[in-house]
């Protein structure tokens, strides 16, 4: 019995770097989409979406499976308890993901009033945040855990200047208004990504130590 639930412990582990690996596909996808003005790559978006949401409800049913049959306590109940919330947060990612599709979409082929430079390296920012969140709760190496704070500051201070130029923008060219708001949008969905990855790091904390503590 201890065998078959270390076995499914790890399948466990495997299943959630598989969705971690997901969210960052779909980061990747929207935002490429977004830049490129490729409406079919947006409406792909959704797809993987879905693939998200199923998985996420695989990963849970498995983790009620075990809460109900092997009544796991301490450590054991921790790292459950943290898979859970994690794959809550990833799925979140992907909903900003879609939003961000959602906002090609509404822009179709209209000219881009700026180039994109500062949200494509937000999406690299965070999709690293979502890769090295999920390392360090392999690893449980709480030091890596932290390190996701850090870049969530690297990623607030590009939305920032993101911010700062596109509203002076919408002041000296009212006409680009209305663009200007959904590439706010698109801006702010991934400096919420880059807060759910420091939740997990903050969750992993939690696993690896027994103790809540805020990381940003």
């Amino acid at each position: 019995m201890r065998n078959r639930y270390v076995n499914q412990l790890k399948d466990l582990n495997v299943q959630l770097l598989k969705m971690g690996a997901m969210v960052q596909n779909i980061i990747e996808t929207a935002v490429q989409g977004l830049a490129k003005q490729d409406l079919e790559m947006a409406r792909k978006v959704y797809e993987l979406d879905d693939a998200i949401d199923e998985l996420e409800l695989e990963i849970e049913q498995e983790c009620m499976c075990l809460f109900a049959l092997q009544q796991p306590i301490a450590r054991d109940l921790r790292v459950i308890g943290t898979i859970l919330k994690i794959i809550t947060d990833l799925e979140r990612m992907g909903d900003y993901a879609v939003n961000i599709a959602k906002v090609t979409l509404d822009i179709g082929d209209e000219r881009l009033i700026k180039p994109l430079i500062d949200i494509p390296k937000m999406a690299m920012l965070t999709e690293d945040m979502v890769k090295k969140s999920l390392d360090a709760f392999m690893k449980e190496d709480i030091e890596l855990a932290e390190e996701v704070a850090y870049d969530d500051e690297a990623v607030d201070q590009l939305y920032e200047n993101i911010y700062m130029e596109l509203i002076n923008m919408m002041i000296e060219k009212p006409e680009t208004i209305q663009q200007a708001t959904h590439l706010l949008f698109v801006g702010r969905y991934l400096e919420r990504i880059a807060d759910h990855a420091t939740n997990i790091g903050e969750r992993i904390i939690y696993m690896a130590t027994g103790k809540r503590v805020k990381i940003n």
